[in-house]
């Protein structure tokens, strides 16, 4: 086993052309699998697990990646086993070897979900086959599920759309959720995907939108609608929140801008936002500017389209603003 320093990144589907602009100084690709590596340490060393690059379009990244040499499927299999139990194949060339040794290693868990629940502690790995005898592995992966895809139960009667997975696959990673009684905000909720998911977890919402709510959402406990364009509602007018939720279909600036506001007023404690790209371009500096605000993580949800979800706890951001001593951002730092 030869140890590499860097990782892979596989792609968001659909969207690895935003990947590679992403990661120019890649050094292979194959199938949607961006690799930013070099060889090293000296076999015998223990390997460490190097800071990636930044890269936002993406399904899971390999941050532990390595080459293995081996002359039969048995072997490769056993070579796999002998790190860890769960590995993904993905398969880019020579599928039928590729799912002879995946056949070998122990079943993966990849029925669908009911939500809410934990999530896995066990580190997933991933595996891609380079040449007939040669394997490119990571022991761990960003993403918990194997290659970053997983699948919920759906409530196919009570949402009025299939947004919500969004935002239930966003509580997941941010490992809490709305409780009972919290107060919410939905920004751009029309028809009601969100709202629906937030009054099930028995939060109160109020829904913000120019369009109608949903009459099955709208008569559920706890729901509130307002018709309002969400952008012009200021802070005070909606008083203290526990999470500010929106989905709203805008340009990224607009929602930096108006999220800047909220930060300001200290009048919301969790923020999960959808920055939706407009056109087939990607706004990468507002998108930087979303990550730099303390406590945030960016990224492109399995359930996300040509859209990225921030979230930002306010126990991450005072983590985050007491370790480093900054300050929030103001509205004044957007327009520098």
């Amino acid at each position: 086993m030869r140890f590499l320093h860097g990782a892979a990144f596989l792609a968001a589907r659909g969207f690895l052309h935003h990947l590679l602009d992403e990661l120019p100084n890649h050094n292979r690709l194959d199938g949607e699998l961006v690799s930013c590596w070099k060889e090293g340490p000296p076999p015998g060393e223990k390997a460490g697990i190097s800071k990636p690059p930044q890269a936002y379009w993406t399904r899971t990244v390999w941050l532990r990646p390595f080459l293995l040499e081996f002359d039969s499927i048995s072997k490769a299999a056993k070579g796999l086993r002998a790190i860890q139990r769960n590995w993904a194949a993905y398969p880019t060339i020579l599928r039928r070897r590729t799912a002879l040794i995946a056949q070998a290693l122990p079943p993966l868990p990849l029925k669908a979900k009911p939500f809410p629940f934990t999530l896995p502690e066990s580190p997933m790995g991933g595996f891609t086959l380079l040449g007939e005898n040669l394997l490119l592995g990571s022991a761990l992966c960003s993403s918990p599920f194997p290659n970053g895809e997983f699948s919920f139960e759906e409530d196919r009667l009570g949402p009025p759309s299939r947004a919500y997975r969004k935002l239930w696959e966003a509580l997941l990673l941010a490992k809490t959720l709305p409780a009972p009684g919290n107060f919410c905000l939905d920004a751009g909720a029309s028809p009601g995907g969100w709202t629906w998911a937030l009054a099930k977890l028995g939060a109160r919402v109020l829904a913000v939108d120019r369009a109608a709510l949903n009459p099955s959402v709208l008569n559920m406990p706890g729901v509130e609608y307002l018709r309002h364009d969400a952008f012009t509602l200021q802070p005070a007018e909606c008083g203290a929140v526990d999470w500010l939720c929106s989905d709203v279909i805008c340009y990224p600036r607009a929602l930096y801008e108006w999220i800047l506001l909220w930060l300001e007023s200290d009048l919301a404690k969790n923020y999960i936002c959808t920055i939706k790209m407009q056109g087939p371009r990607f706004d990468r500096e507002t998108t930087e500017l979303f990550a730099r605000i303390p406590g945030s993580k960016v990224l492109h949800l399995w359930h996300n389209k040509h859209e990225l979800t921030w979230i930002n706890l306010k126990i991450w951001r005072d983590a985050a603003l007491s370790t480093s001593g900054a300050r929030d951002p103001s509205p004044s730092d957007a327009r520098v």
